[in-house]
């Protein structure tokens, strides 16, 4: 048998044509102009701060509804296609009509803040798209942790989607903050709405192709017990999942983050968003090298090590430029107001971030595969469903509160949805840099802890890896499955 688990061990499950797939699903989670929602909000939709929190406060308590029913629901699935794949398929097509109605919200409202016709469009749209959302997210976390049992192969899976589709992923981003820019600054003649609008049911479009392409091609190979495990079981799968408790533990405090989007800094002070594409150009090289050198680091250091240095390293540089920014005062002669200077010191702190770019992306994603392979080491069944469900409830509860105090921070420092580009006062300005540099770093400094204390170490896990091979292999032979 230990033969049988080695060659087990090294196979490969997932062919090219799959891992293109896969390629093109994980890209397909960045073509898309996200990034500038906030700007979309800010400079389109223009709903008052008042009414967008009370769309997130109400939108957070159907969050807390619908995540455990959601997550049970996914557990007890069993078909023929697999545990996931089913709502992946299902959900598909609503979760792109509902990006495409989000994007067209300026084609039915005006920019009156205060309009309650465009402010319950925009709390049903939240509403549907959450929970939409929410089979898509779960389904989509249990997928990958299912597609293969070779844990050395999800990490190449994950590194080569990462360094292919990073090749593409984001020209839509780039042209579209070039294009903000031109029409900022009256280069070209095209309303912003018009702007947004298209260019966003575009990449929706575009986004959703790749990924149902995924969806039909790809298939689940950790097998799963006939029996669904009771709400009871489910609930003490989580509790019993030391390694998962610390993920959720760490995603908590690192949600309790005060901050804005960089967009709005770029924007609102730099007055450029298109900048940060230039900033991002020396960091580039670096992103892909830090491929190179992941698995040589999973050897040499510990999980947990990587871990902190792949979240964290972010809040170390953003607390280098806060300290360069901040000379000169809060008024027109402080030095982040001054592209000459913030320029090079960006570009710097991307070329840092970059080059821990492959931790940032691999290590959580391998930390939630290996803690769902440990529930099913402990429990003898795997509740990705309920865990996943309750990892995210959690999470956005704090994500919800937060976001409403930091949309109410905006109004707060004086930020005015009726001022011109660039119209923003000096006080405002100084206090969106803050936002994105010092209160980041400092309200999630605690989500270190966790990290520190994660228990799945190489020893145990290549224990865990080697009962499951034997385990796995008596439920395919008792399930009748040939591979």
């Amino acid at each position: 048998m230990s033969q049988k688990l080695a060659v087990d061990h090294n196979r490969r499950y997932v062919g090219t044509k799959e891992t293109i797939g896969y390629v093109l699903y994980d890209s397909s989670k960045t073509i898309n102009i996200e990034a500038y929602s906030q700007r979309f909000m800010l400079d389109v939709v223009k709903i008052s701060f008042i009414k967008q929190s009370q769309i997130e406060l109400i939108n957070g308590i159907w969050d807390i509804i619908n995540d455990g029913l959601i997550g049970i629901l996914v557990d007890k699935t069993r078909t023929r296609i697999g545990k996931f794949r089913p709502y992946l398929l299902a959900f598909a097509i609503p979760c792109t009509l509902g990006s495409i109605f989000y994007w067209l919200t300026p084609m039915f409202f005006g920019p009156n803040p205060e309009n309650m016709a465009k402010f319950f469009y925009w709390l049903v749209l939240s509403v549907v798209n959450e929970a939409t959302g929410t089979f898509r997210s779960i389904s989509d976390n249990g997928m990958l942790a299912t597609i293969t049992p070779n844990p050395n192969e999800r990490v190449r899976l994950i590194s080569v989607a990462e360094v292919s589709s990073s090749l593409y992923e984001n020209f839509p981003e780039w042209g579209f903050g070039i294009l903000i820019d031109l029409i900022n600054h009256k280069k070209v003649n095209i309303p912003l709405k018009n702007a947004f609008v298209n260019c966003g049911i575009f990449t929706t479009v575009l986004s959703s192709f790749f990924a149902i392409y995924f969806f039909l091609i790809t298939k689940e190979r950790i097998p799963q017990n006939v029996e669904r495990p009771r709400l009871i079981e489910g609930v003490r799968s989580i509790i019993n999942n030391k390694p998962m408790l610390m993920v959720m533990l760490s995603e908590v405090l690192d949600a309790l983050k005060i901050s804005t989007n960089w967009n709005n800094y770029y924007v609102d002070v730099l007055g450029t968003i298109s900048i940060k594409t230039i900033i991002g150009l020396p960091g580039a090289p670096f992103s892909f090298l830090s491929y190179a050198y992941v698995n040589w680091a999973k050897r040499k250091f510990s999980t947990k090590s990587l871990w902190v240095v792949g979240q964290h390293m972010i809040n170390v540089l953003d607390l280098g430029v806060f300290l360069i920014g901040s000379m000169g005062g809060k008024g027109p002669k402080g030095l982040f107001r001054n592209p000459r200077v913030m320029i090079p010191v960006l570009m710097f702190k991307e070329v840092g971030r970059m080059s821990v770019l492959s931790l940032k992306k691999i290590i959580p994603r391998e930390i939630f595969n290996e803690s769902m392979d440990y529930c099913e080491w402990v429990n003898g069944y795997r509740s990705e469903g309920m865990t996943i469900a309750a990892k995210d409830m959690i999470r956005k509860i704090v994500n919800r509160a937060i976001s409403v105090f930091n949309t109410l921070m905006m109004k707060r420092i004086g930020y005015s949805l009726s001022a011109d580009f660039g119209g923003q006062s000096d006080s405002t300005k100084y206090w969106i840099f803050v936002l994105c540099t010092l209160l980041p770093t400092a309200t999630s400094i605690f989500s270190v802890i966790p990290k520190l204390c994660y228990s799945l170490g190489a020893d145990k896990r290549e224990i865990m890896y080697k009962e499951l091979s034997e385990r796995r292999e008596h439920l395919r032979l008792s399930l009748g499955e040939t591979e």
